[in-house]
């Protein structure tokens, strides 16, 4: 049997990477949970569509695994993430610019299969790289009047 350290870098590398899907039925339990926001449904089948849906707007996309930590039945992983923006990506036309992010996945294991996943890419970073500017600051004051109740 695959260590749970073995099986992350395989969905990491073999999964995200290059975009081979098949891994997740071979490696995930039928209970999976997919925690990312984003992820429908949130199980296998949630996580095999964002991996073609990245693969498509992105198609040289990647991870690289920088650091790792195992734990228990948890393996933590800090990735970056890369791509060159070519087709589609949500409402965002192609732009053709190349983006590099940060990405922090953490995933539970039982029995040598994936259980549970949580993952965090700055998303920010993404958007911005491709193109797409915050709010001006008259439009944020706006939004900070209303959460603290000041506007009605």
């Amino acid at each position: 049997m695959k260590t749970n350290e073995q099986i992350f870098r395989i969905l990491i590398e073999d999964g995200f990477s290059k975009g081979n899907t098949n891994v997740f039925d071979t490696y995930t339990s039928t209970d999976f949970v997919e925690h990312q926001y984003g992820f429908i449904p949130p199980n296998a089948e949630g996580v095999k569509k964002a991996i073609t849906s990245l693969h498509y707007a992105f198609p040289d996309f990647s991870l690289t695994i920088n650091d790792l930590i195992i734990g228990g039945d948890k393996v933590w992983g800090r990735m970056t993430g890369s791509g060159t923006h070519k087709k589609q990506f949500g409402p965002m036309p192609p732009t053709g610019k190349k983006f590099e992010i940060t990405v922090i996945d953490i995933m539970r294991f039982k029995e040598g299969k994936l259980i549970e996943h949580w993952g965090v890419a700055d998303r920010m970073a993404l958007l911005e790289q491709l193109g797409m500017k915050p709010p001006p600051k008259f439009i944020m004051k706006i939004i900070s009047l209303f959460k603290r109740g000041a506007v009605k």
